[in-house]
């Protein structure tokens, strides 16, 4: 979350776009920005399971980070146009990333979008999200500021989310997903998928930026590390 931060600075200050494909080690629960984190899910239970947790500086509502796949998109506000159009644009490009490796995902009609308390992010898709009939394969959430966008989205490779619903609760029912391994009836790596969507992106580099400089962003992700570490920060709602 401290490195996406610093790209959405870069962003920002330097006018320039990113996409960073990543996974998560250890597994992790993330939360959405203004999720009522606390009062939904066990945090006792949690603890005890020794579970890692972190909190978005993005929107949205929670994903476990396990058998997955993670983009970052940071950009200037202007690059692709409004929230809604930014949203679309991402996501037809990961769409049409899936559909070259066989799975007849579509965008997601247009539909209001669930309250921040309806449960965990793959529980319901809104619109222009990349679905499967009526299940979610890729859930994301946008957040702007200081003109630039910051936007996180979870590929789903062969996680069902089902352990969401062992710490939400009172209990939940299991989100209707549909991991890219159900879909292509076959195992799926993250390299695979990070690489059609990397080739799939391909048309917006003339106007995006690598990151050549590790060390650099690794030390400035310091600083945004300290609040993302921080349990308060991760529970304060």
């Amino acid at each position: 979350m401290a490195l996406d931060m610093c790209l959405h600075a870069r962003a920002a200050r330097m006018g320039a776009g990113y996409l960073r494909l990543y996974r998560w080690a250890p597994q992790c629960l993330s939360f959405g920005r203004h999720e009522p984190a606390a009062r939904r899910y066990d945090r006792a239970r949690i603890e005890r399971l020794g579970l890692d947790t972190v909190r978005r500086p993005t929107g949205g509502r929670a994903v476990w980070h396990a058998a997955e796949l993670t983009y970052a998109v940071a950009a200037p506000e202007t690059t692709m146009g409004s929230l809604r159009d930014t949203y679309h644009h991402i996501h037809a490009t990961i769409a049409a990333a899936l559909r070259t490796l066989g799975a007849g995902v579509q965008l997601a009609p247009a539909r209001r979008a669930a309250p921040i308390d309806a449960g965990a992010c793959f529980a319901a898709a809104v619109g222009g999200e990349v679905v499967l009939d009526s299940s979610k394969v890729v859930g994301s959430a946008q957040m702007r500021s200081h003109g630039a966008l910051l936007q996180h989205g979870s590929v789903l490779l062969s996680d069902d989310q089902s352990r969401l619903g062992d710490i939400t609760t009172g209990g939940a029912a299991p989100p209707d997903v549909r991991p890219l391994s159900q879909i292509l009836g076959r195992p799926v790596d993250w390299e695979e998928v990070a690489l059609a969507i990397g080739d799939a992106a391909l048309p917006w580099s003339d106007r995006w930026a690598a990151f050549d400089d590790e060390e650099h962003l690794l030390a400035d992700a310091e600083i945004p590390a300290v609040r993302f570490r921080d349990p308060a920060w991760t529970w304060q709602r």
